[in-house]
This record gives C-alpha cells, structure tokens and sequence, in this order.
C-alpha cells in the first residue's frame, strides 16, 4: 500500500517478534486468573500478575513500534523518511496527479494549511477561468477585425484619385476594388473567430461543472473529517490504555508490599480494564486505518479524474487555438489572391502607352508652329 500505516494493525503487532508472544499471554493470564481464582497461592498470584503486567508493557511496545515508523501530519499517517522501504509512484514518470498531492501544504501568507486535493481543485477553476481569459481576448479580435473590414469597406469608396487615367488609373482602381473585397474576407474571419472559436471556449464545460468541483470537494472533505475523527478516538484509546497500564503499575507495586483480598480484587479490576483498553486501542487503530484506506482509494480514483479532465480542457483549447491559426492562414491566403491582381496591373503599367493615350484624348493639335514670313 501506499502507506505504511495502511496496512492492518495487527499484522504489524505480529511482526514485532520479541514482544509478541507477551502480548498474547494476556488473554490467558486474564482467563486462568479468573476462572481459579480460589487454586491460587499468594506467589502464584503475584508471579501472574507481574506476568500481565509484562504483557501490558509488551502492548505497550508493539503500539510505539507501530508508532515508530510512522509520522502523523494533520491527522494523515506517512513513514518517517529512511525507516521503511521506498514508495514506488502509482504512475512513474507521469508526474500524475495521484502521486503528488498528499501533504498538505502552508498558504502563501503561512497561516492555514491547504490540503493537497483543494490545490487540484483551485487548478480547476484556474484553468476555467484562463479558458473565459481566453474567449475574452479572441472576442477582442473580433471587435479589431470588424473595425478594420469596416474601415477598409469605407476607404475602397473614398474618390481621391478617381481621376487616374490609362494603366496606371486601371491598377489604381483594381487596388481600391481589393480593399473592398478584403474588407469582406476579414468580415468572414470574424464571424468565423466567433462561431469556431470564442463560442467553443466560452461553452465549453458551462453546466454543473463547478457544482462537480464542489461535489469532489465535499467528499474527499467528508473522509478526511472521517480520518481526523478516527484519529482523536486513537488518541483517546491511547491515552486510556497508557493511564490503565499506569493504574495497573502503581496496583502491582503496591502487592509487592503488601497483600490484600482488596488489593488482588484491585489489580483484577485493573487488569480487565487494561486488557480491554488494548482491544480498544486496537480497534481503534483497525478503524482508522480502514478510514485512511478509504480516503486514500478515493484521493486515488478522484485525481485521476481531475488529471483526465485538466488534459480534456488542454486538448479542447490546442484545438480550437488551432483552428485560429487556420482561419488565420485561409484569410492570408484570400488577402493574397485579392493583391495578385493588383500586383498584375502593376506590372503592365506602361509611361508610353498611358501617355498615347492621354494625348489622343487631349491633343490640341499636331500642326507645329513656323516662320513668319515678309
């Protein structure tokens, strides 16, 4: 498992060798006092309590065992670095969502921790927010291109020039047509920019997508309440066994001195309550690390299901900013076949010609002047 304390208490009490065969003699010593408690001499008694006593401590062992090799931050258990072998990542080399989001982690100002599911969740909401960014800006080209065809639009009318004659004025008057039909291909971008690219972005995941968030976040927030409950109990049966053991300790010494009915009475009364503040702890312990189990499955399941929906927002922008690039290229393309006309024109121009033409339509005459003659 993933955790070192996920892993059923008691197999890890059994792996304690040394103390493990004290603490099963507790439910025996507890068994064999109580059903011959008359058979027992003064000795006998004392030799078995001392016994039960060991094994208490024993317990008390495996538990600091158990707590030995572990750390709990915030009420989450991890091994203590370099005591247990190395975790190996759920997805190497991945650098997957479910391998790195464990701890929780000190808000910039340093004063509340945040846990390391609300850090995937405010990453949601981020890459929501940089995808409305995104329409907004696109939605701002838009407004740029419709000025521009409508500018352009407006200038092809303009009448300077119209006077141009001959080659020249053929060219001049294909430039100024261009400028309108490139006002109309900007026009046809812009509505195209809105139809394939800024309407996709602002719609897409629009419905119940934060209230998903909130559902992830209310049921990954529920476990861990769970967790940090579990946790107290283990607290609470702890520290109730260690104050039975200590009650128990102080009972025995006193049968060192001297031996009493009340006193035997006491320290059988003090050995139940040992042995059942054990089972508690153990219990306790059982129950949290089933709780911890949980949470851990569902953190597991659940930011893969982030990791699945953050690469879906990434790949539905690439294809959409994608398609801009297109639309882009389609319109340098049209912009281009409108200036090749133009260019051609250009070309044709000819000084002689313009000026055949100009002095037939605006000779005064060929006869040159001569001498007057006397």
């Amino acid at each position: 498992m993933f955790f070192f304390s996920l892993c059923d208490s008691r197999t890890v009490v059994c792996s304690c060798s040394k103390h493990y065969d004290s603490v099963c003699l507790l439910p025996h010593c507890l068994k064999y006092i109580i059903s011959t408690p008359l058979l027992l001499s003064s000795s006998d008694f004392s030799q078995i309590c001392y016994l039960f006593y060991f094994s208490v401590r024993s317990l008390l062992s495996v538990i600091s065992v158990f707590l030995l090799f572990s750390l709990q931050i915030n009420c989450v258990t991890f091994p203590l670095p370099g005591e247990s072998p190395e975790q190996q990542l759920l997805k190497p080399n991945e650098w997957s969502y479910c391998d790195y989001f464990w701890n929780d982690k000190k808000d910039p100002q340093g004063t509340t921790s945040v846990a390391g599911f609300e850090v995937l969740l405010q990453k949601q909401l981020k890459g929501k927010q940089m995808q409305k960014e995104m329409a907004e800006f696109i939605h701002e080209r838009i407004k740029i291109e419709e000025e521009y065809a409508k500018n352009l639009s407006k200038l092809s009318l303009n009448p300077l020039a119209a006077q141009e004659e001959g080659t020249l004025g053929e060219a001049w008057t294909q430039l100024k047509k261009s400028l309108h039909d490139e006002a109309e291909v900007h026009l046809k971008f812009s509505s195209k920019l809105h139809t394939e690219v800024e309407k996709p972005l602002l719609t897409f995941r629009c419905d119940n997508f934060k209230k998903d968030l909130k559902k992830y976040d209310h049921h990954i927030a529920d476990l861990r309440k769970q967790l940090a409950s579990r946790y107290t109990s283990v607290e609470k049966a702890r520290k109730a066994l260690a104050d039975r053991q200590k009650d128990l300790e102080v009972k025995t010494q006193q049968l060192e001195i001297k031996l009493s009915n009340k006193t035997e009475e006491d320290i059988k009364k003090a050995r139940r309550k040992s042995t059942q503040a054990g089972d508690d702890l153990m219990r306790c312990v059982d129950l949290y690390n089933q709780t911890q189990c949980k949470w851990f499955e569902e953190m597991v399941t659940t930011s893969m299901e982030l990791e699945k929906l953050e690469v879906e927002r990434i790949e539905w922008i690439q294809q959409h900013l994608r398609q801009y690039t297109t639309l882009r290229h389609e319109t340098d393309m049209f912009n281009q076949s409108m200036v090749e006309p133009v260019d051609q024109l250009l070309q044709n121009v000819d000084p002689a010609k313009d000026r055949e033409l100009w002095v037939r339509e605006n000779n005064t005459g060929d006869v040159r002047p001569v001498d007057m003659d006397i």
